[in-house]
């Protein structure tokens, strides 16, 4: 193969693997799941106990 030739595979493949990714990554922000709800009890778990200790300090 000819280096005109290695450069036009290496862009296309680099292109091929951008676009892959750019879709995986739109594809999990899309909607609510498991791990973000999980995530958004914690963090409202950790503001109550802020608010807890707050109160328990006044």
């Amino acid at each position: 193969m000819s280096n005109t030739n290695k450069s036009v595979v290496s862009r296309s493949v680099l292109a091929l693997l951008f676009g892959a990714m750019s879709l995986l990554s739109l594809a999990s922000c899309v909607g609510d799941g498991r791990a973000e709800n999980a995530g958004e009890k914690v963090d409202e778990a950790a503001k109550d106990a802020k608010r807890a200790i707050e109160d328990a300090a006044d």
